[in-house]
């Protein structure tokens, strides 16, 4: 048990995060000390250079691969540091300043580097990389993975070409998107008060109660992003067009996705088989949003209602952060007290950020400097019980690094679409926890909350998916803003089919999405997360308590290992349509749920 935490848990008081660990100030030496550091490293690394050879011993081998796993670590804390901060005040132009110096540093520092993943990719022969391989221990699977992408590799000139130009290019203009988004401030008219909002607060307000309320809420914030549709739609082209210009013209790719797959190190026939069977299953939530538009009384649901709490006497339970945390704790503690001792770790440590103002990035993350250092979590913490499954969902994120912290930085990470498993595993034991004891009405509230959540993460994602497929051939032949637009609603009404209305204004909502532009196709990851959490959670209700072992050895893998073979182990096949299908199996079940207590 950690100290401080128990029966008697101390309270929490709403505040940002403490980032003195990594850097004790940025106008302080501490900072240059620290970069002057890493330049004496990288100068020592460079010397490996001409130990470069086929026959290299196994010994020097693994003493090169830690020099550059220390490298890595430092560089990963002192841009970790600039992130974190820009990521509290995006409007800080000291924090600007600082991220645009460390991603610009960063680039340099790797290129320098650069050497080795060329020759590593490029200069060695087969067999000899197979010896050096098999000696590696964790780092087999990054070693082999990275052979696999030298197919995609350029020469080492023209990598750091690449790279320098990433800084002023693609970086640059996500950056500026950023900027441009987190600014926008939204004057709503409720019962003729005009009062100003920003993005997290409206997203409070399309989950009002009243109807009124959240039509004025979602036009209020897709206007701004439709004012803006000439020079946010200049980013996103440009984003694209760079992303087909280096992947498939320059480096040789498939398609734009299969960057991502392969980036994932996770076959096409798995993402293929999770995106036709969340296609296959849209009639689950269709039926779904037809029952829910009865249960407000309404005839069909529109696109502004989608969110609404659907049981109109119940007013929404406010929670403070002090009680959002027992709750999350104390959910994970019934399953494993060890993964809620690492939960605890990011709280204690006050590595968390959950205060709402102007100028702070919106939405969530949890973000692992390195394995020795606790991770971060960001959060706009209102107080919703939306927000206690967020804060949920990101502790989930944090307890699947600290599981893998015995691993090196470099496989610490779990590959993208198994990261999201323990953030969603998280959010289904906190619904346990959270069900237990309601009343009818309260029952029907979370439940139906929670169907909206598995809509979002799970077909919601999915179509984002097959919109980005589509968007970018069509970017590719040269689309206008305005094509993209019809595209996403053609997108929009395949989803919903005649279930619920879908007014024209949403056709703007594309470009409201940040992961279309920060990490093209990267959405996938929450369908094939949640999905597959919900086959893990199943499996955990059937097994008891003993699941949890099984469970702490998929998270404890990280990214050791394609997460084919992880889940193998655990004698899962994510190729199979037959597997993703289980996880709609619980959805079904929370639906007819639902209609049972009507």
């Amino acid at each position: 048990m950690v100290k401080g935490f128990g029966n008697k848990m101390k309270k929490f008081k709403q505040g940002e995060w403490n980032l003195t660990e990594l850097v004790s100030s940025p106008k302080d030496s501490s900072l240059t000390k620290q970069l002057l550091s890493i330049e004496k490293d990288v100068k020592k690394f460079e010397q490996y250079k001409k130990a470069l050879k086929p026959n290299i011993s196994t010994t020097l081998f693994a003493k090169i691969i830690k020099s550059l796993e220390d490298i890595s670590e430092k560089v990963s804390v002192v841009s970790g540091y600039a992130s974190l901060w820009y990521s509290a005040d995006t409007q800080s132009d000291e924090a600007t300043s600082l991220m645009t110096k460390m991603s610009q540093f960063s680039t340099e520092i790797e290129n320098r580097a650069l050497f080795f993943d060329q020759w590593w990719k490029k200069q060695i022969d087969q067999k000899n990389a197979k010896r050096l391989i098999r000696s590696s221990g964790q780092l087999s699977e990054f070693l082999r993975h990275k052979r696999l992408l030298a197919k995609y590799s350029l020469s080492e000139s023209e990598e750091k070409i690449i790279n320098l130009l990433d800084v002023t290019g693609s970086t640059a203009l996500v950056k500026l998107y950023d900027k441009i988004t987190n600014n926008f401030q939204y004057i709503v008219n409720i019962d003729g008060k005009k009062k100003i909002y920003n993005r997290e607060q409206l997203a409070l307000l399309v989950r009002s109660h009243k109807s009124r309320t959240r039509e004025v809420a979602y036009k209020a914030l897709l206007s701004q992003y439709q004012k803006n549709k000439g020079v946010l739609g200049e980013i996103y082209q440009n984003l694209v067009l760079n992303w087909k210009n280096e992947s498939l013209k320059i480096r040789g790719y498939f398609s734009p996705i299969s960057v991502r797959n392969i980036a994932n190190n996770i076959d096409e026939k798995t993402v293929d088989s999770l995106l036709s069977v969340c296609k296959n299953n849209l009639d689950i939530f269709q039926r779904y949003f037809v029952h829910k538009g009865h249960m407000l009384g309404m005839k069909k649901l529109r696109r502004y209602d989608l969110y609404a709490p659907a049981v109109k006497k119940i007013k929404q339970k406010k929670y403070s952060f002090d009680q959002a945390v027992k709750l999350v704790l104390n959910s994970w503690n019934s399953f494993s007290p060890k993964l809620h001792d690492l939960a605890k770790k990011v709280i204690i440590q006050k590595h968390i950020d959950y205060s709402v103002r102007h100028g702070k990035r919106s939405g969530a993350f949890c973000h692992t400097v390195s394995p020795e250092i606790t991770p971060y979590v960001l959060l706009n913490f209102n107080g919703k019980v939306n927000d206690v499954f967020t804060l949920s969902h990101e502790l989930g994120h944090a307890i699947h690094s600290l599981a893998a912290s015995d691993k090196s930085i470099f496989v610490q990470e779990a590959s993208l679409p198994l990261a999201e498993t323990a953030s969603t595993f998280s959010e289904l034991l906190l619904y346990d926890e959270i069900l237990k004891n309601l009343e009818n009405e309260e029952r029907k509230a979370i439940l139906a909350e929670q169907i909206d959540d598995l809509y979002s993460t799970v077909i919601r994602q999915s179509f984002f998916t097959t919109f980005e497929i589509a968007v970018h051939k069509k970017i590719g032949d040269g689309a206008t803003v305005e094509e993209i637009t019809k595209l996403y609603m053609q997108n929009l009404k395949e989803q919903f089919a005649n279930s619920v209305d879908v007014s024209e204004d949403f056709g703007i909502e594309w470009s409201y999405i940040p992961h279309f532009f920060h990490s093209p196709f990267y959405c996938y990851a929450y369908s094939f997360g949640n999905l597959l959490a919900l086959s893990l959670f199943q499996r955990h209700k059937k097994e008891g308590n003993s699941f949890s072992q099984d469970y702490i050895k998929i998270l404890g893998a990280g990214g050791s290992k394609k997460p084919e073979e992880i889940l193998k182990e655990q004698n899962i096949d994510i190729s199979s349509k037959v597997f993703w299908q289980d996880g709609f199996e619980y959805i079904q079940d929370q639906v007819r749920l639902l209609q049972n207590l009507n």
